[in-house]
């Protein structure tokens, strides 16, 4: 299978399936001397994993992290770091009733369709557990950006219709909700929403939202490594997803010119290359594929978890009709559990792109490679 890998120098390859033995990445090209431990990791999976409320599976898996390679007396080597977690809390024999039979919403016909056969099991690799891997290696690289001052903060946006304010946003609100909530009035309306929904065996979608802060001016490489391209590219490859947009997205459509520029000035201080700055972001911090020095923001939406305890209409794989209703442990909401794999995927491609920032311009090599003169 192609596509398992992400990264030009910062190069991640995540393995494993939803019901196997276990899941995990392997980073390659991360810097020697970096302070990590197990635990730098395990506080992520911690954020992702099931079992957390009632709007979450009920599966219960430790997902509990182990480093088997490049690591020595608690900093990085320099070598490839290889991350395991394995699998505790399988139901295989939940999904031998669907085994011919192609679930609405999921992945099951286009991977029968590409592979002549396919993991019933869960999904395997097009299962949400796949992201174990993924949010393993973004522990790391967020280590890597916590050094350059670069922080990345992702949230809830909206559960279906349920959106937060802007003048109730308090990020200490986000970690005292099940939601992941800057709004507590928010929070409150969505629960009760989700409420409605299972009572009716029914699923909700949702908007995650992510900030990047400290990212200086100059990162993303024009053309085809965008920043905003390629983050697009790392969100978009979370199963779930169905939207990205960055700054103000496509209401941007909606405006003139005049509107939507983001003018620029200057003021002593100011952390632009000669003090410049934007005195507005509609774009979200990227022009030209390359970060001007303002905050980054991006949303992703995410459809209504498609597994659902009511009766669908599909087919089997002989392409004879079926009704199905599902059975098993599986999310009312995806989003809430996602929110750690958005930031994820986003610190992967901000640290690999960050790697690439360095060997841009000649001054830069050469006053890195004077010191060992």
């Amino acid at each position: 299978m192609a596509g398992s890998t992400l990264g030009t120098i910062f190069r991640v390859t995540t393995w494993g399936e939803s019901h196997g033995k276990g899941l995990g990445v392997v980073i390659d090209g991360c810097p020697a001397g970096l302070a990590l431990s197990e635990a730098d990791i395990q506080s992520w999976l911690d954020r992702r994993k099931p079992g957390q409320s009632k709007f979450t599976t009920a599966r219960q898996e430790g997902d509990r992290a182990e480093i088997l390679s490049g690591i020595f007396e608690g900093r990085t080597t320099g070598t490839p770091i290889a991350i395991e977690v394995r699998n505790q809390d399988q139901r295989s024999k939940d999904y031998s009733a669907i085994m011919d039979i192609y679930r609405p919403g999921h992945a099951d016909y286009t991977f029968d369709a590409k592979y002549g056969f396919r993991d019933y099991r869960g999904g395997g690799r097009s299962s949400g557990r796949e992201t174990i891997g993924r949010v393993a290696a973004g522990a790391v690289a967020a280590k890597i950006l916590e050094q350059l001052g670069i922080e990345i903060r992702a949230y809830t946006r909206a559960i279906g219709p349920v959106e937060i304010s802007p003048e109730e946003f308090d990020w200490d609100e986000m970690n005292r909700n099940r939601l992941y909530m800057p709004d507590a009035k928010a929070a409150e309306a969505a629960e009760d929403y989700l409420e409605e929904q299972m009572a009716v065996c029914d699923s909700v979608g949702g908007v995650v939202e992510c900030r990047i802060d400290g990212l200086p001016a100059g990162v993303g490489e024009p053309v085809f490594d965008k920043l905003d391209a390629n983050l697009a590219k790392a969100i978009l490859s979370i199963g779930a997803v169905k939207g990205f947009e960055i700054g103000d997205g496509f209401e941007a459509a909606k405006r003139k010119g005049s509107q939507n520029n983001d003018g620029f000035a200057s003021r002593e201080g100011a952390k632009g290359r000669g003090g410049i700055y934007k005195k507005t972001n509609h774009a979200g911090g990227v022009l030209g594929g390359i970060s001007d020095g303002s905050q980054v923001i991006f949303r992703a939406a995410f459809k209504p978890t498609p597994s659902i305890a009511r009766a669908q209409e599909t087919v089997n794989r002989q392409g004879q009709e079926r009704t199905i209703e599902i059975k098993g442990r599986h999310d009312p909401v995806i989003v809430p559990r996602a929110v750690v794999v958005v930031e994820a995927m986003a610190a992967l491609t901000v640290c690999d792109l960050m790697l690439l920032f360095m060997t841009s311009r000649m001054d830069r090599i050469k006053g890195f490679f004077e010191q060992y003169r």
